[in-house]
C-alpha cells in the first residue's frame, strides 16, 4: 500500500500505541474516582494536559479534552457565541473553514446570530484588510483556521490575533490541519481559542483538545459531570488522551526534520507529475503553503475515477477532504479560489508523511499518468 492521504488521518506511531497500553490493560480507572487507581488515571490525564499545554505555550487548565476537532470547533462556536451573545451577535469567518465551523454557523444563524463569510484570494488566503473592514461594533467572535485542510494555505494568523486583541474581539482559530506542520505557540500567535485533533498528528482517533485563554468566557456543550472544569461533561477516555500527548511530543520534536523531507518530496512529487502529465494544475498554492500537500487536478477526467484507479493499485489519496467525501457539491475550498469547474471535477489531494519515498511517488505517478491518457482517449 502507498499512503497518500495523511490530511484524512496518520498512522499512529509506535511509541504512541506503547503508551496507551498500559492504560488499556492495568491502569483503567475512571479519573474521576478518588481510590488509587482512579487517582492513576488523574495523574496521566493532568501530566498529559501539562505536556500538551507545554508544547504550546500555554497551562495545564488551558486545555479542554475533546472527542476530535469537529467537538473542538464546535465548542469554540457554540461556547463563544452564546457566552458573548449579550455583547453582540456578530460573528467572522472564511468562506473555506472546514465544515466543522461554516455548519455550526449555520446553526447561530438559525438562532439570530449574523455571520460575514470573508472571501480568500486565489492562494486560498483571507485578507487582513477584509476583516478589519467587517468588524462591527457588534462584532463578538472571529474563527479563522490556521491551514487549510484541502490546500494547505497558510492563513495570517498572528496579524489576525493582533487586530482582534486590538478590537477585544474573541478570535479561535481551527489548527487541526496545522498541528505538528508548523510551530504554533499561542501567546505569539494572539488566539484565545485552538483547537487540534490527535488523529492528524500520528495519534489515536476519537480524541481532540480545545485550548481556551484563560479568562475567556464559554459556555458547555455537553453538560453533565464536573470532568474539564465543567465545560466538557463525561469520562476522559485516558488512554487516547496518553496517546494523543506522545504523539503531541513526537509530532512537535520531529517537525523541522519532518518540514525539510516533506518539502523535498512535494517539490519531487510537483516536478514528475508536471513532466509525466503536462496538463495537469496545481491549485495549492507555490507560498504561504504547508509541506506535503498538494492539490492537483486533471483535466477531462473525474476524480471519483481515478480514484478507483489508483486503490486498485493499492494507492490511498482522495478527492478532497475526507470529511466531504459522498458530498455530490463542488469543493467550496476551491471555488472559494476560482478554480474552474474542470478542475474541481477532477481534482485529487495529495498529503504525504515523512515516512513516503520517491520510489512510491514515482509508482503513482506512473498509475496516475497511464490513467489519466485512458480517460482521455474514451473522451
Amino acid at each position: 500500500m502507498i499512503y497518500l492521504d495523511n490530511g484524512a488521518t496518520t498512522k499512529p506511531y509506535p511509541e504512541v500505541i506503547e503508551q496507551m497500553l498500559p492504560f488499556l490493560q492495568q491502569s483503567f480507572g475512571n479519573a474521576s474516582s478518588s481510590y488509587g487507581l482512579g487517582m492513576q488515571a488523574k495523574k496521566a490525564l493532568n501530566a498529559s494536559k501539562r505536556k500538551i499545554a507545554g508544547l504550546l505555550g500555554a497551562s495545564m487548565q488551558e486545555i479542554i479534552i475533546t472527542s476530535g476537532g469537529t467537538e473542538a470547533d464546535n465548542l469554540a462556536c457554540y461556547g463563544i457565541a452564546r457566552a458573548y451573545c449579550h455583547k453582540g451577535r456578530h460573528i467572522i469567518t472564511s468562506k473555506i473553514e472546514h465544515k466543522a465551523i461554516l455548519r455550526a454557523c449555520e446553526v447561530l444563524e438559525k438562532e439570530g446570530f449574523e455571520i460575514t463569510y470573508l472571501p480568500v484570494n486565489e492562494k486560498g488566503v483571507v485578507s487582513i484588510q477584509d476583516i478589519e473592514q467587517e468588524i462591527r461594533r457588534d462584532t463578538i467572535f472571529i474563527s479563522v483556521q490556521t491551514v487549510n485542510n484541502e490546500i494547505g494555505s497558510i492563513q495570517p494568523i498572528q496579524e489576525i490575533g493582533r487586530l482582534a486583541k486590538k478590537k477585544g474581539i474573541v478570535f479561535h482559530t481551527d489548527a487541526v490541519a496545522g498541528f505538528g506542520k508548523l510551530p504554533l505557540d499561542v501567546s505569539k500567535l494572539g488566539v484565545d481559542l485552538l483547537s487540534a485533533s490527535s488523529h492528524k498528528f500520528h495519534g489515536p482517533k476519537g480524541i481532540g483538545f480545545l485550548y481556551v485563554r484563560e479568562g475567556i468566557q464559554l459556555h458547555p456543550m455537553i453538560v453533565g459531570g464536573n470532568q474539564e472544569g465543567g465545560y466538557r461533561a463525561g469520562t476522559e477516555n485516558i488512554p487516547a488522551v496518553v496517546g494523543m500527548a506522545k504523539a503531541a511530543e513526537l509530532t512537535v520534536e520531529r517537525l523541522q526534520e519532518n518540514q525539510i523531507k516533506l518539502s523535498w518530496l512535494k517539490e519531487y512529487f510537483g516536478r514528475r507529475l508536471k513532466a509525466k502529465i503536462p496538463g495537469c494544475v496545481f491549485l495549492h498554492p507555490v507560498e504561504s503553503c504547508v509541506p506535503g500537500t498538494l492539490s492537483v487536478a486533471f483535466p477531462g477526467t473525474e476524480a471519483e475515477t481515478l480514484l478507483i484507479q489508483l486503490d486498485l493499485k493499492g494507492i490511498c489519496a482522495s478527492g478532497g477532504s475526507a470529511c466531504t467525501t459522498g458530498d455530490r457539491k463542488p469543493s467550496h475550498v476551491l471555488t472559494a479560489i476560482g478554480a474552474r469547474p474542470e478542475e474541481i471535477k477532477g481534482a485529487l489531494r495529495f498529503t504525504l508523511s515523512e515516512e513516503n519515498t520517491e520510489e512510491e511517488l514515482e509508482q503513482v505517478v506512473q498509475v496516475l499518468a497511464e490513467s489519466v491518457s485512458t480517460l482521455k482517449m474514451k473522451e
